[in-house]
């Protein structure tokens, strides 16, 4: 019976430990430094603000959490983000692709 308070105590830990994870691939700054050319084109420019097809300002990717950039790149691919010029730069991005760019900009890089 000890045995099943054991495990009747481990497995909702492990499992919880496994939801903690992120659920996205390891980064590397130096890779994403490389993918971030079209970034960095409206994201590189301090309090830049685009004028097609409304007007509204870029957000600082600097210093962004590596796990909200992922999900943020992941909702532009998938639509769930609506914004048609991040959605077709987030199209071609593989999830690699977006580990390294999250993990560029969390680690403080760009702006």
């Amino acid at each position: 019976m000890k045995l099943f308070h054991v495990l009747a105590a481990c497995v909702p830990a492990a499992l919880l430990a496994g939801l903690a994870a992120p659920l996205w691939a390891e980064g590397n700054p130096a890779a994403g430094k490389q993918k971030t050319w079209t970034c960095e084109g409206c994201h590189g420019i301090p309090d830049y603000r685009t004028a097609y097809p409304d007007v509204y300002s870029v957000p600082k990717l600097g210093g962004q959490g590596a796990g909200y950039l992922v999900k943020a790149l992941q909702d532009y691919k998938s639509g769930a983000r609506k914004n048609t010029t991040m959605r077709a730069i987030a199209a071609r991005l593989s999830d690699q692709d977006m580990a390294d760019i999250a993990a560029y900009y969390a680690g403080g890089g760009g702006n």
